[in-house]
């Protein structure tokens, strides 16, 4: 087990957050009933609101931080912690930007997640990301390393997810990852991440079966709305960007849902500018939302025209307290920084609803009480059914 003590106390319930933000996923871990012993973050803005919520943190860039420095800041040893989490930036992968990749995940900041992970050996590890990393890929140069990666045929050297899967391997990790969309766990928002859970000694970890669903016969398990987040917060916004005039006056006619198609058509051109032209959806531009669906994702500011959010009904994007309540921040938590770092810090979280789940299906595999055994036989074929497109659908399983 090497030169550390493997502790399985049942009421170990010990984190150690690393690239924590504005600590969307930390929240809902401790929702779960885990708790955070120290977070950790490079960014200025971030550190400030985590202590200013009463957290512990250790601030500097994880490549010039030691693991040792963790574990005594958090009181805990090798072996120790119940868990390890986290989301290395993730902005090479994101769909909504060139999608250049790195030429090498071992030289990147995924790198120091696993590190870590090495180190303390934590008995679960969840990292969390854009779905963009699902699709990444590396090219083959001089200047990558390719020892130990098979090449293919087309000249690529495997993907970014390959490399991060051997790497947990050699660590002795079991891991099981796929694509999760808040909007089924509660959260009043599409917002799909790619979440990767590993396993220090080998149990039978699975990714949160959803809670909430378009169709359902109970109002309580349906998709949370913009409505029911944000409706009472129309005329009472708070803390706010604001539009431009001239974007303004294009957003004024656009009717709840609509985005620029919905425009008269002599003014479309004249509001899109040089991005009529252009291709892709371009669903985001004049973008008003509506109060009978969840709200689109998220991104790090409203009142960018190809990313706008406006509001339902009021002519602005939506507030910084909206944003937080869509992204399920307790009602009393503080973020600090100026408006735009407030936007970008919620905006970069992890809803809380998803991090709950996370949290909560991660407890049920280590109090192994996450299954109901039975030996029915006869008459199960739905449920088998049902079973099947979980497995399919949410999650691949790596031992």
């Amino acid at each position: 087990m090497g030169d550390y003590n493997v502790k399985r106390d049942s009421e170990n319930r010990d984190v150690i957050s690393l690239f924590s933000g504005a600590m969307g996923l930390d929240i809902g871990l401790m929702q779960a009933g885990l708790n955070i012993k120290i977070g950790q973050d490079n960014n200025a803005d971030c550190v400030a609101t985590m202590k200013a919520n009463g957290y512990k943190v250790l601030c500097g860039d994880i490549r010039k931080i030691q693991p040792e420095e963790l574990l005594q800041l958090s009181g805990l040893t090798r072996g120790e912690p119940f868990l390890i989490c986290g989301g290395p930036p993730c902005q090479p992968f994101s769909t909504a930007g060139k999608r250049l990749g790195i030429n090498d995940p071992r030289g990147s900041l995924f790198m120091d997640f696993i590190r870590m992970i090495n180190y303390i050996r934590p008995r679960f590890f969840i990292m969390e990301n854009v779905k963009g990393l699902m699709s990444a890929r590396l090219k083959n140069s001089a200047d990558v390393d390719t020892n130990g990666i098979d090449e293919t045929a087309e000249g690529h050297i495997g993907s970014v997810l390959e490399v991060i899967l051997a790497e947990f391997k050699k660590l002795g990790y079991k891991t099981v990852y796929g694509l999760l969309d808040a909007v089924n766990y509660g959260v009043p928002q599409f917002r799909e991440r790619f979440v990767l859970i590993g396993s220090r000694d080998n149990e039978d970890i699975f990714l949160p079966v959803p809670t909430h669903f378009q169709l359902h016969q109970n109002s309580k398990y349906k998709w949370v709305t913009l409505w029911n987040a944000i409706s009472d917060l129309e005329n009472n916004p708070g803390e706010c960007g604001y539009f431009s005039e001239d974007r303004l006056r294009f957003l004024k006619l656009v009717p709840q849902g609509g985005n620029w198609r919905n425009l008269p058509p002599d003014l479309i051109e004249k509001a899109m500018g040089g991005a009529f032209h252009s291709g892709g959806g371009k669903v985001g531009f004049y973008r008003r939302l509506s109060y009978d669906q969840p709200s689109p994702t998220l991104v790090t500011s409203p009142v960018q025209k190809a990313t706008m959010l406006c509001h339902p009904t009021q002519n602005r994007p939506l507030s910084v307290m909206e944003y937080a309540r869509i992204q399920q921040f307790p009602p009393n938590w503080i973020f600090t920084g100026t408006t735009t770092a407030k936007y970008r810090q919620i905006g970069n979280a992890v809803p809380v609803g998803l991090a709950k789940a996370l949290g909560e299906a991660i407890i049920s595999v280590a109090d192994n009480n996450f299954i109901i055994k039975t030996k029915r036989t006869r008459g199960t074929d739905v449920h088998n059914r049902i079973k099947c497109a979980i497995e399919m659908g949410y999650g691949h399983a790596n031992k």
